[in-house]
């Protein structure tokens, strides 16, 4: 193992726009593409998604659902 491969990140930023990731997806797979395109873990998405719809009274819902179908 070289020096590059030891200091990989856990989640590769995306190379192109942003696009559903459908390998990694729970519902729609809208929380695992903003993961790939910010380069972050999808737990943490899933987890403000989540905290943003309950303290949002359900309105992050609507932005999941409109991700969800304009994206791919």
């Amino acid at each position: 193992m070289n020096g590059l491969e030891r200091h990989r990140p856990a989640v590769a930023p995306a190379s192109r726009g942003f696009a559903l990731d459908k390998g990694n997806a729970k519902v729609f797979g809208v929380c695992g593409g903003i993961a790939n395109y910010f380069g972050i873990n999808p737990m943490i998405v899933r987890i403000a998604f989540a905290a943003g719809t309950v303290l949002g009274l359900g309105s992050l819902i609507l932005v999941y659902l409109a991700i969800a179908l304009i994206a791919d």
